[in-house]
């Protein structure tokens, strides 16, 4: 997998940009927000998701790692695939799209192009609950800049857990024990919870 680019933006349009890394051109698929902070940019970095399919292999990247994770989530709600997704994502910032899906506002959520009322219902029933276990004062996404938690995470998911359940053991062991600075001790400890 492709965690992130870091080079120079060739090509920017408001769906799409290329970006240069050292020489190989990457064609990446960004909602609007992401086009808002990078439109003025000659080079930067874009966290990326790949998600291959049958006839192609397509890369999605993000300003912002909250944008990322809220792709993600996005993703794994059926029926909404990622072009859906990343019309949700250019119309609404991740902080607004989880307001509206724990405070089940459906009518915001039809508002944007693509999406009807069933599929806002079937979003706030599959997030709600993952959404608002974090508290509303919490920033929704610790992994924005907590590279601890981000990297344990992924080690976890390669090793055969569910991210939803990695996520979780793992969001306990920081809470439990936040002077842990050591990644290899909140694996261990998040495997003992699970």
């Amino acid at each position: 997998m492709i965690a992130y680019l870091d080079g120079k933006f060739i090509h920017k349009s408001p769906a799409m940009v290329y970006v240069d890394v050292n020489g190989v051109g990457y064609e990446v698929q960004i909602s609007l927000n992401t086009y808002s902070k990078i439109q003025s940019l000659e080079k930067g970095t874009l966290y990326t998701c790949l998600l291959i399919r049958e006839d192609a292999h397509i890369l999605y990247g993000f300003f912002e790692p909250a944008e990322k994770e809220m792709f993600q989530h996005l993703v794994s709600v059926s029926g909404i695939g990622a072009t859906t997704a990343r019309m949700l994502l250019s119309y609404m910032k991740p902080a607004e799209l989880i307001k509206a899906i724990v405070g089940g506002d459906i009518k915001a959520l039809e508002s944007v192009k693509g999406i009807g009322k069933k599929t806002a219902e079937r979003m706030v029933i599959e997030l709600r609950d993952k959404f608002s276990k974090l508290g509303p004062e919490t920033n929704i996404f610790p992994l924005k800049d907590n590279t601890l938690h981000t990297d344990a995470l992924n080690a976890l998911v390669a090793l055969g857990i569910a991210r939803n359940t990695a996520d979780q053991s793992i969001k306990r062991v920081l809470q439990s024990e936040p002077s842990l600075t050591s990644i290899e001790d909140v694996i261990k400890k998040a495997l003992k919870m699970l």
